[in-house]
């Protein structure tokens, strides 16, 4: 019987989103670990190098600048600044007894910063890095105290820092391939780790369908064996103990049949003398006679379920016009007087049944509405995509919301079943109902009737078959008895 409890379950990523999530972090992680590193000393080595070669340049040029200013050179300090061997980017002052003499005008004695200079003017040679119109710079500051004078060079960075940009955007897409790239392992492994529960849940969906043969292959792999063989022992459990359910209720009910068929010969015998009998003795004749027709029909029913559960119902396929055959059994079985509508585009509809086990799904469902709902009002057939759906209507208080899964239990009877007729039944018609349905590969539910009266709404779908030829459609036709044309209209059919 069906659960009515109610879990509350926090929701959550999938195992197979949390591995790949995992492995996509932890990629990322290190990818971000080995990029810090990397450009961290990157540009520590870059940097420590362009000073390195600018203080030892800044030392030879400040040699060359005190040789020429103690000589005989007649030079002017132009000239001088012109020789200096400088790279692009450099740019070399010279102070002499108070005068500031520099290559360009954009970078004189205003773009060193003060306190290098002073340092310089103190006799200390020094080296200061700075930052000046957005750019940073490095200056080394020499004293030429022999000559009343001092040499300083001032070094761009900006390309040093240009490199270390493109370094950045380099790692930066380096650790996002890397990312994506323990990402797609991280789904590879988890979708071969989760491959083997995969079939067990395949397995689990085969015994629930009904396939309680199903199991698991032993063998291949020691780790899974663990979960392969418990899992087989509880296969094998079930099968085993629905199989002796099944087989003691078949030979109960082959048991019952026998006294049955003795007891309803009595009640017949009684009802052919019934005008004979007294009042009361009519009376119990009565309940006598409805409790043995009820009880044949439990008898008839629990043979039924015991050949699904055993396995052994085998379906004759017929493909079949489903107004067709719902028009005739409904004709049959209904009494007349329900109309059943359909459109044109299901005129031409093709489902595939075992037309005798269809007929007792209709019936059932015409003869739950009769005994609980007081008749069928209305049948219809609607395609939806490629599935038909076939719907009884009735005119009863519905089935409420907790009771739309139960009721095709077994047994069941839902829990307002005493409120719609005296004869509550077996509780085992709507069961073969989802039985019968499942077996053709499609479903069977109950809801609200569509125009918001009062009643349930009884809704079998079947997938449908391709559409054959006009010739083959016509031969179609002869498997179903013809109906009179007075039923078939061109938007809708109702049975006299």
């Amino acid at each position: 019987m069906r659960s009515r409890r109610t879990t509350i379950r926090r929701r959550r990523l999938g195992l197979r989103a949390r591995l790949t999530l995992t492995y996509a972090l932890g990629a990322a992680l290190l990818s971000a670990l080995l990029a810090i590193t990397t450009y961290g000393l990157t540009r520590q080595n870059l940097l420590q190098q362009r000073e390195d070669s600018a203080v030892s340049r800044a030392f030879a040029n400040a040699v060359t600048v005190q040789k020429n200013l103690t000589g005989n050179s007649t030079s002017s300090m132009d000239d001088l600044l012109s020789s200096l061997p400088t790279p692009d980017g450099a740019e070399p002052i010279i102070e002499s007894n108070g005068s500031w003499f520099a290559k360009t005008v954009a970078f004189g004695q205003d773009a060193l910063p003060m306190s290098l200079r002073r340092t310089v003017a103190a006799g200390n040679p020094a080296r200061m890095r700075f930052t000046r119109m957005g750019q940073t710079y490095f200056a080394v500051g020499v004293p030429l105290p022999r000559v009343h004078a001092a040499y300083f060079e001032g070094v761009s960075l900006t390309e040093v820092g240009h490199t270390l940009d493109t370094l950045a955007i380099i790692l930066l897409g380096a650790g996002l391939l890397t990312t994506a790239a323990g990402g797609f392992l991280g789904w590879w492994a988890a979708r071969r780790a989760l491959a083997p529960l995969l079939d067990v849940g395949a397995a689990a969906e085969a015994i629930a369908g009904g396939r309680l043969d199903t199991r698991l292959v032993v063998g291949e792999d020691p780790d899974l064996d663990v979960l392969a063989v418990p899992f087989n022992h509880m296969a094998q459990a079930l099968e085993d103990r629905v199989e002796r359910d099944a087989r003691f209720a078949s030979e109960v009910s082959h048991e019952l049949r026998s006294p049955l068929m003795t007891l309803a010969a009595s009640v017949e015998v009684l009802e052919n003398t019934r005008a004979e009998l007294p009042e009361r003795a009519q009376v119990a004749l009565d309940l006598l006679s409805a409790d043995v027709d009820r009880f044949q029909q439990l008898v008839e029913d629990l043979l039924e379920i015991s050949r699904f559960d055993a396995g052994a119902i085998q379906l004759h396929l017929e493909d079949v016009l489903v107004a067709e055959m719902v028009l005739q059994a409904v004709q049959v079985l209904g009494g007349g007087g329900i109309p059943v509508r359909y459109g044109d585009d299901v005129g031409s509809v093709i489902v595939r049944v075992d037309k005798r086990r269809f007929g007792r799904v209709l019936a059932n469902l015409l003869d739950n509405a009769e005994k609980y709902a007081g008749g069928a009002t209305d049948v219809s057939i609607e395609l939806v995509g490629e599935v038909v759906q076939i719907a009884i209507e009735d005119r009863g208080s519905g089935v409420p919301e907790g009771d739309r899964e139960v009721i095709f239990d077994r047994f069941s009877r839902g829990s307002e079943s005493g409120n719609r007729a005296s004869d509550s039944g077996v509780g085992l018609g709507l069961a073969l109902v989802d039985e019968h349905v499942r077996l053709h590969g499609g479903q069977v539910w109950v809801e609200d009737r569509k125009d918001g009266q009062p009643g349930a709404r009884f809704v079998v779908e079947l997938p449908v078959v391709p559409l054959p030829s006009a010739d083959d459609a016509e031969a179609l036709r002869e498997v179903v008895t013809e109906t009179p044309d007075s039923t078939i209209l061109p938007e809708e059919s109702i049975v006299p």
